[in-house]
């Protein structure tokens, strides 16, 4: 297995990937796959297919986001939501940092001995990594798309005209509309202009209007909240049965330093975590690594994620789920004033 977890793609890399994506290309993303993962896997579409390499197929295992099918729409993106692993020659796959993530083919994929390569920007993930023939992370990055575009600068292309609005359309996204970011991922956005996009028509079908449902939602979260104060900081938990992390955004708009909202159906729970840039910046608590990868283990299902947004997928009482995870939320903090992380 090849591994990479630097804040480059390297030349062994690029090599590694060039001997290895030939013939059948199945390129999957994650379950209710959002832009980033999308745009990353069209773009890698198109540089293979500039590689003389044209037979390759996206497949969103559990479909798109709202806002995903109107990115596709408007650049044209084709997808598949079956497909056959069998007769695919290599799997990769995009913004998934882990096999929960891809709903009903986690079993196939983990059967399959197909060679799979996985392209991501959150915190590495064992099993994902021991199950990689290549295995390229970078948490520095704001977006997977990041990295696909380092592969093609690696490479020596110059992305088309569609691939490119993909990957500056997938940054944006994943950047909160360019909030998060270094340099790089602004020299990457720089290139990506100069090739003729118009930033303010590309961003302007990330703009989204709340749905009633959501909306609904987002009122419900607040009003169940639970408030907890430890140390300097205000941690908000709420339950609610959809829109999660649009919940988890909304509690940390009105003011909460971190936020958690989880729920779900028939002994299955989803959750999403959300926190400051000041409180990652003050505590270096990483919600990913620090939080939802240790309360998901412990309901038996993941967690992982970035420094200030994570989600968890498990089993278990919604109820005890929460209790649970504001005690680790309120250890981690704890720990810091001790000295114990």
């Amino acid at each position: 297995m090849f591994q990479h977890l630097c804040s480059r793609v390297s030349p062994t890399e690029i090599e590694a990937l060039k001997d290895l994506v030939q013939g059948n290309i199945l390129l999957i993303c994650h379950k209710k796959a959002d832009p980033d993962a999308i745009c990353s896997a069209y773009a890698f579409k198109s540089l293979i297919k500039m590689l003389n390499n044209p037979s390759s197929s996206i497949l969103l295992p559990g479909g798109a986001s709202r806002i995903s099918k109107r990115v596709m729409k408007k650049i044209g993106i084709e997808t598949v939501v079956e497909a056959s692993i069998q007769e695919a020659d290599v799997l990769i796959f995009f913004d998934t940092g882990t096999l929960s993530q891809l709903d009903k083919w986690e079993e196939l994929v983990v059967s399959s001995q197909k060679p799979k390569i996985f392209i991501d920007h959150h915190s590495h993930f064992e099993p994902v990594k021991r199950l990689s023939t290549i295995y390229i992370v970078n948490e520095d990055a704001t977006s997977t798309c990041e990295i696909i575009y380092d592969i093609y600068e690696s490479l020596g292309v110059i992305p088309d005209y569609e691939a490119a609005r993909a990957m500056l359309i997938g940054i944006a996204y994943d950047s909160k509309h360019f909030r998060m970011g270094d340099a790089k991922t602004f020299k990457t956005v720089s290139k990506l202009l100069s090739l003729g996009i118009s930033l303010e028509e590309e961003l302007s079908v990330l703009e989204d209007t709340l749905d009633k449902s959501e909306k609904i939602a987002r009122l419900k979260a607040a009003q169940r909240m639970k408030i907890m104060n430890v140390s300097k900081w205000v941690i908000s938990t709420s339950h609610i049965g959809s829109f999660q992390g649009s919940c988890a955004r909304a509690l940390i708009d009105l003011g909460a330093d971190l936020s958690l909202v989880a729920g779900g159906k028939k002994g299955a729970i989803k959750a999403s975590i959300r926190s400051t840039h000041e409180f990652f910046k003050e505590t270096h608590i990483h919600l990913g690594r620090d939080i939802a990868k240790k309360i998901g283990e412990e309901f038996s299902g993941t967690g992982n994620g970035h420094s200030t947004s994570a989600g968890i997928d498990c089993t278990g009482d919604v109820n005890l789920f929460l209790n649970r995870a504001n005690a680790i939320i309120r250890k981690e903090i704890e720990g810091l004033s001790k000295g114990l992380k």
